[in-house]
């Protein structure tokens, strides 16, 4: 690793996921690269950032920039690995993320540093140490090797005041320099971190905690004025729970219903905002759109397994209380856990369609680094694939305990399937509701795509054993296009 002393240009990359997904039509950055790189940038440092989904990395940009850094998940992991590789001796690359948070040694034999957790407190002193190339022992978080040896840094305390963190300037993104309300489609917006309920399979709260922590609502209003200001018309609350608070959420809701700040949103919640009237009435007053509910399962055995606190009957009141105030509904449901069978996922289906969700989807039980479920499945070997990329909720890596992984694979292909079928858009193309129709054949041609382009891997499964040694995949070749474009790029610069 070559130190840049005198740091000017810093380049974020957010690799883009391996797989076709749900938000494939309308790509949205991740905040927290976003964040630091608005905090550099009001340092005085130069950044830009690649979020691959929405513009390809320039890599004339990249290798003249001092430092670059890489935000990882599980299933980018791969990706972003390799581009680690390519810069490797030429310049300082750290890497960021939920994935290397849990798994430092693992990035460490691929980039220079980790910045464990959450780095908007320390990502300041971290460069400047860069710059110096001294002080790295004093950044909380910081793994990185000294002397050949990998040291890691006391892990860094979350970010406690909120309102510290500046309004995201997302025109640090290429491709979205200008207009980026309308390029965007719908703006990300954060107002808390953190959760309490810790689901087994969920990473969340090894990264962010398990303490609520709030942005003030004046905070909170600039960015909607701004937003406002810039002629976007959605927002995504991007909180794993925006009304963790029910109190703190309505005080926010009639802010923006005084101020007629009210955009069309959407936001996470769990099932209990049906138990709360008042606050269905302000979503409903304030712009909500669509909600995104992790129902997870309508087995109650699993339920319990995820520790979901929540029954079926919660799921049934809360559909119903949201369809009366015209809220739509996507519905996430996780097939996999040892309670679920074949016929857990048909029923799963069959109430799908019957509350007349607007959209789901059906994932499977992924055993995420740092999780719980990971634990458990690495401690009864029932893992039977690493390839992180596959990590993604929508390909089988264990062992099942009452399917086998094909059944578990092409049951939630098929399930998907059944879902977004043709007579659903034909319906709702005739009742008018030309948004719902959208939505719906939006999800029949990805089905179908993700089937065609992953019947290799629905193969495999059916060749995995019940028991004993699984077979291996070849690890998908997930940067070649960088791989290819970097090579020309320096075929073509003279003096390389």
């Amino acid at each position: 690793m070559r130190i840049r002393h005198g740091i000017e240009n810093i380049v974020f990359i957010e690799p883009r996921p391996p797989s076709q997904h749900v938000f494939k039509r309308m790509p949205l950055p991740r905040l927290g690269t976003v964040i630091l790189g608005t905090i550099l940038k009001d340092c005085g440092y130069e950044v830009t950032i690649f979020v691959e989904s929405i513009h390809e990395i320039d890599f004339r940009t990249l290798l003249s920039a001092d430092a670059v850094g890489i935000s990882t998940t599980t299933s980018t992991a791969p990706r972003a690995y390799e581009i680690a590789k390519l810069l490797k001796g030429k310049i300082p690359v750290f890497m960021g993320g939920p994935h290397v948070t849990y798994l430092p040694d693992e990035a460490l034999e691929y980039c220079d540093f980790v910045l464990r957790g959450e780095a908007d407190d320390c990502i300041v002193d971290f460069i400047h140490a860069l710059e110096n190339g001294r002080g790295f022992e004093n950044v909380p978080g910081l793994s990185y090797r000294k002397e050949g040896e990998v040291t890691h840094n006391h892990t860094p305390a979350t970010c406690k005041d909120l309102d510290k963190l500046p309004c995201p300037d997302f025109s640090l993104i290429a491709g979205l320099e200008e207009n980026y309300t309308k390029k965007l489609g719908i703006t990300p917006v954060m107002t808390s971190r953190g959760c309490p309920y810790d689901c087994s399979f969920c990473s969340v709260t090894g990264m962010f905690g398990q303490k609520y922590r709030f942005r003030s609502n004046e905070r909170i209003m600039e960015e909607l004025r701004r937003h406002k200001k810039h002629s976007g018309k959605w927002v995504f609350f991007y909180d794993d729970n925006f009304c963790a608070n029910k109190t703190r959420t309505k005080e926010l809701l009639r802010v923006m219903i005084k101020e007629r700040v009210t955009p069309r949103w959407t936001a996470q919640v769990r099932v209990e905002v049906a138990k709360d009237p008042e606050l269905l009435d302000l979503m409903m007053q304030s712009g909500c759109h669509t909600v995104y509910i992790g129902f997870e399962s309508v087995n109650p055995e699993t339920l319990k397994a995820y520790n979901k606190k929540q029954s079926v009957e919660d799921i049934r009141e809360c559909i119903k209380a949201l369809h009366t105030r015209g809220i739509r509904i996507h519905g996430m449901f996780v097939f996999g856990s040892d309670q679920d069978t074949v016929h857990t996922i048909r029923e799963t289906v069959a109430f799908a369609k019957k509350n007349k969700l607007t959209s789901v989807q059906f994932l499977i039980l992924t055993p995420l680094p740092g999780t719980r479920c990971y634990r458990e499945l690495a401690e009864q070997k029932r893992i039977i694939n690493t390839d992180w990329s596959l990590y993604d909720t929508h390909h089988v890596v264990f062992r099942p305990m009452r399917m086998t992984p094909y059944e578990l694979q092409q049951g939630t292909v098929d399930a998907t399937r059944v879902f977004y079928s043709l007579w659903p858009i034909i319906r709702r193309v005739i009742s008018f509701d030309l948004f719902g129709a959208s939505i719906k054949k939006y999800g029949y041609s990805l089905a179908r795509e993700w089937e065609k382009k992953n019947r290799y891997f629905i193969d495999y499964t059916k060749h995995i054993p019940y028991a004993g040694n699984p077979i291996e995949l070849a690890a998908r070749k997930t940067a070649e296009d960088l791989k290819q474009k970097f090579h020309a790029h320096f075929n073509n610069t003279p003096g390389k």
